[in-house]
C-alpha cells in the first residue's frame, strides 16, 4: 500500500448513513467517524507488512477442535475420531495445539487466552465446543453450538465474538444419541431441536478484545440472561502454556509457568515469549493446575502427583479443591461467580500484556469503543459504493468470520511418525501409512483454515479461494499464504502440493496459479498500479515444479488427458474416482483435463506478466500456450483414436473410462465436472502483444504451422472486442450449447446459483451397470445420501460458493472478447436473451440472495431451522456455511466455513465497483 494511500480525508460517517434505498434495511446505529483516525487499521496492517510492528504476533489463532485431529492421533487402526474424543480432551494433554472457545493466542501457540463457562448444572465445564464425530452424524462431523464471529479487523486490533450458553444441562447425549439414529435422508437434529434454548433460557456471552498495543490484549466477557428467570453462571477465563516440556528429554528445564504476584497480577514466563502479565477486575478465586495429561485416567498411574488438566473441572464441578493449586501452575482459570437475574448482564475485565509494568483495566471500555470506531471506518472505506446497510453487514461479517479462522497449524510428519523420546513408541504400521512419504511437512504457521471446528487443518484449495477475500482486506497476508505453500516444508520434493492432513498425497484442482494471479491484481489495484513483482516471481518458479509433477503423474498414458481421482469433487461421480472399482480401467477426467488447461492459461498470463518486467519468460509463456493447445486437442480428439471428451449430442462434457478391449465408456453424468471446461479462457489484449514481440512470433508461428490447432481456439484469426484474442476450450457454438444446459433451471440454474448436479437427474438417475456391479448418481438438492467419502460430502445437487465464483468470473473473460453482441437466452426458455456480463451480473445477485433479506424477513440460508432464540440484535448474526441446498439456499455442511464461502466479499466489492 502507497503511503500516499494514508492520507486523512475529511469528515465522513458511518456507512449507515449513506443512502439506503437500495434494501430499505437501517442500521441499528450511526457513528459519527469524524473525530477518529479513520485509517489507524490501515497502518496497523501497513506496519505489519513492511514488518515495522508485530500487529500479527497475537490473533485468533486458537483452534475450536483439537481433538479428533490426525495431529493428535496415536492409534494403532488410524481412526483420529475414537484416538481422541471430545471426553478425552479436558483430561489429556495435545501434543501439537489447543483449543477453546473465543479464544487468542500468540502465532506459536504458546500462551492462550479463552473462556470457559459453568451454569452449575452441566456435567462438565464448557471448555471447548462440543459437536458429533464423523461416526456419529447422519452427515458427518457437525458442530453442535450456536455462536458468531461478529466482528473483527485484520491487525486483530478488534475482535468480537458471540456464544450461546444454555441455562440448563448442556444435551451431550440427546445430541449425540439422536445424531447417530437418524438416516443419511434425514435432516441433521441441532441443538435448538432439543429444546434447550426454548422461552430463551440461555446466556448471550460475548467475548471482545481491543489492542492497545501489539502486545498488549484487553478481553472483556459480557453475559446477559435472556431468558424469563433468575439463573447461576460461572465465568471461567483460562490461561494456560501449550505443553512443551512433556515430549522430549530436557525440555523440562524450559518449563513455563504462570504465578500470582504480590502485586495482584498474575505473571507468565517463557522462555521462549519473554514475560507477560495478567491484571483483571472484581476478585475471582484463582486456580491454577498443570497442563498435563491426568495419568490417573490415561496412564494407570492412580498414585500419580497433580494436577493435571482437568484441575479447573474438578474444582469448579465437583468441588476437588485438591485438584487446583492457589499459587503456581501452566494453566489458570479465574473463576467469577453470578446469579443474574432475568435481563441482568455480568461483565468480566481481563488485560494480557508484555513487561512487568503494572497496568490495569481501568478505561478498558473507552479503548474498545475506539477500536470499534476504527473498525467502522476501515470497512467503511472498504464497502465504499455498498449502499445496502444489509450488503454492509453481510460483508463485514463474512469478513469477521475469515479473520476468526485463522489458525495457528502445528504438524511435523517426521517427528509425528517416529513419536517423541518421552511417549510410547507409535506403533511400526505407523511408518508407512497415513502420510509417511511426506516427511518434509513441518508445518507451525497461521494459515487460513476452511473452518475451526468441522475443518480445523489446512485444505490447499480452499486456502487459494480464501485469499481473494483476503486480498482485500489485508494483501499481504493473503501473498504470504500463497507462497508459504510453495515452501519446502510444504511442498513435497516431486513438486506435488500438500492437499490436507488427512491425506496430504490427495490431488486437489490446480487453483493455485489462479488465485496467486488475481491476488496480484486485487493488491496491484490496492498499489495503484504497482503489481507486487517479487511475490509473483517466487510463486511462479515453485509452480513450474508443481505444473511438471502433474504432466509426470496425472497423465497416465501421455495423451493430455489428465487424472486427479476425485479433485476435491467427492462424491459427483458414480464411484471413487481416486480408486476405481475392480476391472475400470484409467477414468479420463473432464474436470481434471480442464483444470490442467486452465492452469497451464494461469501460468501462461503470470509469465506474460513477468515477461513485462524480464524478456527471458516470453518463451515460458510461449511454453504453456503451446501445453493448452495440446490439451484442448486432446479433450477433442485423445490421440487421434476418435475419442473426447465433449459429447455432440448432449452438447456436455463427460468423463470417459477406458475399458478392457479398447472401449471407451462415457460416464454420462450430468454434473459440474462438465462445466469446468468454462473456467479454462484467457483473453489477450493486443497491446500485450505489442510490448512482447517474441512471445507474439511464437504464437503466430504455431498457429500457422499447426492449423489443426489453431482451430481448437475460438477464432483466434478474428479479434473480438478491441481486436482481443481468445483462448479457450469453448468456441462459440460449444460455449452457447453448454450454457444452454447450464441456464436451465430444470437442470443447473437454480433461485442462488449453479446446481453442482444437473436436476434432471432427480427423476432420471444415471445407472451403471458393469462387472456385476450397479451404479447411480441421483440429484439430492442437500446433505448427501451417499456414502462414498462420509456422510459431511455432496456436490450432488448443492450450489457450492466457489464454483459459481469461477463460472462468474469465467463470463466475464468471455465477454471481453465477445462484446455486446454475443447474446444467450437467459434463463434457458425464457426467450429472452442476455449479453454474458448480464448473465454474470444475474448470478451473482443470485449469490447475494443467500443472505440477504427476502420479503418475508428470512435470510434463505437459514432455511426454516427454529430460531426462537434470536433476539432483534442476535437475528442479525450470520452463517457462512460449506455449500447451500440447491433448491431452497439453505446453509449446509459446516456452517462456519466463511473460508470460500467468503468470496461473498469479492461479489459484494465487485456489485459495488460497477
Amino acid at each position: 500500500m502507497g503511503r500516499g494511500a494514508l492520507r486523512r480525508p475529511g469528515r465522513a460517517t458511518h456507512p449507515g448513513a449513506r443512502d439506503r434505498r437500495a434494501c430499505g434495511h437501517a442500521p441499528a446505529h450511526e457513528v459519527d467517524l469524524s473525530d477518529i483516525d479513520r485509517w489507524a487499521e490501515r497502518r496497523r496492517i501497513a506496519e505489519q507488512g513492511r514488518c515495522e510492528r508485530a500487529w500479527s504476533l497475537w490473533g485468533p489463532y486458537l483452534s475450536e477442535r483439537q481433538w479428533g485431529t490426525v495431529r493428535e492421533d496415536y492409534s494403532a487402526d488410524g481412526n483420529a475420531w475414537r484416538s481422541l474424543t471430545h471426553e478425552d480432551a479436558r483430561s489429556r494433554a495435545y501434543r501439537w495445539g489447543e483449543d477453546g472457545i473465543a479464544g487468542l493466542s500468540d502465532d506459536h501457540g504458546l500462551l492462550n487466552l479463552s473462556l470457559c463457562l459453568w451454569n452449575g448444572r452441566d456435567r462438565i465445564l464448557k471448555e471447548r465446543l462440543y459437536g458429533v464425530t464423523n461416526e456419529e452424524g447422519n452427515h458427518g462431523e457437525d458442530v453442535k453450538e450456536v455462536y458468531h464471529y461478529l466482528d473483527a479487523v485484520p491487525s486483530h486490533a478488534y475482535l468480537k465474538y458471540l456464544y450461546k450458553y444454555p441455562h440448563g444441562p448442556f444435551p451431550y447425549d440427546d445430541l449425540r444419541n439422536e445424531s447417530w439414529r437418524r438416516r443419511r435422508d434425514e435432516p441433521e437434529y441441532e441443538i435448538e431441536d432439543t429444546g434447550t434454548f426454548d422461552q430463551d433460557r440461555f446466556f448471550a456471552v460475548t467475548v471482545e478484545y481491543a489492542k492497545e498495543d501489539a502486545d498488549d490484549i484487553h478481553m472483556t466477557v459480557t453475559a446477559v440472561n435472556r431468558g424469563a428467570e433468575t439463573a447461576e453462571l460461572h465465568l471461567v477465563p483460562q490461561l494456560w502454556f501449550r505443553n512443551t516440556w512433556g515430549w522430549r528429554d530436557g525440555a523440562i528445564a524450559w518449563k513455563p509457568w504462570l504465578e500470582m504476584g504480590a502485586d495482584g497480577r498474575v505473571a507468565c514466563n517463557h522462555s521462549r515469549l519473554g514475560s507477560y502479565r495478567l491484571s483483571f477486575d472484581g476478585e475471582p478465586e484463582l486456580l491454577f493446575c498443570e497442563n498435563e495429561t491426568n495419568l490417573r485416567l490415561h496412564g494407570g498411574r492412580p498414585d500419580a502427583p497433580g494436577p493435571f488438566k482437568d484441575g479447573l473441572d474438578a474444582a469448579i464441578v465437583r468441588g476437588d479443591r485438591e485438584a487446583v493449586s492457589a499459587t503456581k501452575g501452566t494453566k489458570l482459570g479465574l473463576h467469577y461467580r453470578f446469579t443474574l437475574e432475568p435481563g441482568a448482564r455480568a461483565v468480566v475485565r481481563l488485560r494480557l500484556y508484555a513487561g512487568t509494568r503494572p497496568r490495569l483495566v481501568d478505561g478498558q471500555g473507552a479503548l474498545t469503543r475506539q477500536r470499534v470506531e476504527e473498525a467502522d471506518a476501515f470497512y467503511d472505506t472498504l464497502q465504499d459504493g455498498i449502499v445496502c446497510v444489509d450488503r454492509q453487514r453481510i460483508f463485514r461479517q463474512a469478513a469477521a468470520g475469515l479473520i476468526w479462522t485463522k489458525q495457528l497449524y502445528r504438524y511435523d510428519v517426521r517427528t509425528w511418525l517416529m513419536g517423541d523420546p518421552l511417549q510410547p513408541a507409535p506403533p511400526p504400521d505407523r511408518r508407512h501409512g497415513r502420510n509417511a512419504i511426506w516427511k518434509n511437512f513441518a508445518a507451525a504457521d497461521v494459515l487460513s483454515m476452511p473452518d475451526a471446528w468441522e475443518y480445523p487443518w489446512f485444505a490447499a484449495w480452499d486456502l487459494a479461494f480464501h485469499c481473494l477475500p483476503l486480498a482485500l482486506l489485508d494483501p499481504d497476508f493473503a501473498k504470504s499464504q500463497l507462497l508459504l505453500l510453495t515452501r519446502e516444508w510444504y511442498m513435497h520434493p516431486n513438486g506435488q502440493l500438500p492437499a490436507y492432513e488427512w491425506e496430504l498425497g490427495d490431488t486437489n484442482p490446480p487453483v493455485h496459479a489462479w488465485a496467486t494471479f488475481r491476488v496480484f491484481e486485487i493488491d496491484r489495484d490496492r498499489r495503484g498500479g504497482r503489481g507486487d513483482i517479487a511475490f509473483l516471481e517466487g510463486v511462479f518458479h515453485k509452480l513450474l515444479i508443481n505444473f511438471t509433477w502433474w504432466v509426470n503423474r496425472k497423465d497416465a498414458d501421455g495423451r493430455n488427458v489428465f487424472q486427479g481421482g476425485f479433485l476435491g469433487l467427492d462424491n459427483v461421480g458414480v464411484f471413487d474416482r481416486s480408486r476405481p472399482p475392480p476391472g475400470f480401467g484409467v477414468v479420463h477426467q473432464a474436470d481434471g483435463t480442464a483444470w490442467m488447461a486452465m492452469y497451464a492459461l494461469n501460468m501462461m498470463r503470470i509469465a506474460l506478466e513477468l515477461a513485462l518486467h524480464n524478456d527471458v519468460y516470453e518463451s515460458t509463456a510461449s511454453k504453456f500456450f503451446e501445453h493448452f493447445l495440446g490439451i484442448a486437442e486432446a479433450m477433442t480428439d485423445m490421440g487421434g483414436e476418435g475419442f473426447g471428451l465433449w459429447d455432440e449430442q448432449d452438447a456436455f462434457f463427460y468423463d470417459e473410462v477406458d475399458m478392457p478391449g479398447g472401449v471407451m465408456l462415457p460416464l454420462r453424468v450430468r454434473s459440474m465436472v462438465g462445466l469446468v471446461p468454462l473456467f479454462a479462457v484467457e483473453v489477450i489484449d493486443p497491446k500485450m502483444l505489442q510490448r512482447l514481440p517474441d512471445f507474439a512470433r511464437r504464437m503466430n508461428w504455431v498457429l500457422e504451422n499447426r492449423p489443426h490447432l489453431a482451430q481448437l481456439v475460438s477464432r483466434w484469426d478474428e479479434g473480438g472486442a478491441g481486436d482481443r484474442k481468445l483462448l479457450s476450450l469453448l468456441r462459440g457454438h460449444r460455449m452457447k450449447a453448454l450454457l444452454k444446459r447450464m441456464l436451465d433451471e430444470a437442470e443447473f440454474l437454480s433461485d442462488y446459483g449453479i446446481r453442482s448436479l444437473s436436476k434432471a437427474h432427480k427423476d432420471a438417475p444415471f445407472h451403471l451397470e458393469a462387472f456385476g456391479a450397479s451404479f447411480s448418481v441421483r440429484y439430492d438438492p442437500a446433505d448427501s445420501t451417499s456414502n462414498m467419502f462420509g456422510g459431511n460430502s455432496n456436490w450432488r445437487g448443492p450450489v457450492w460458493m466457489p464454483m459459481n465464483y469461477l463460472i462468474v468470473e469465467a463470463l466475464r473473460r468471455f465477454h471481453t472478447y465477445y462484446g455486446d453482441d454475443f447474446l444467450v437466452e437467459y434463463p434457458t426458455g425464457s426467450g429472452q436473451e442476455r449479453t454474458l456480463e448480464a448473465i454474470a451480473d444475474a448470478l451473482e445477485d443470485r449469490l447475494i440472495a443467500l443472505f440477504t433479506k427476502g420479503e418475508d424477513g428470512r435470510r434463505p440460508f437459514f432455511g426454516t431451522a427454529n430460531r426462537s432464540h434470536a433476539d432483534k440484535d442476535e437475528d442479525e448474526a450470520l452463517l457462512f456455511h460449506e455449500f447451500f441446498d440447491g433448491d431452497t439456499g439453505r446453509g449446509l455442511g459446516a456452517s462456519h466455513q466463511t473460508g470460500w464461502t467468503a468470496l461473498i466479499l469479492n461479489l459484494l466489492h465487485h456489485k459495488a465497483r460497477r
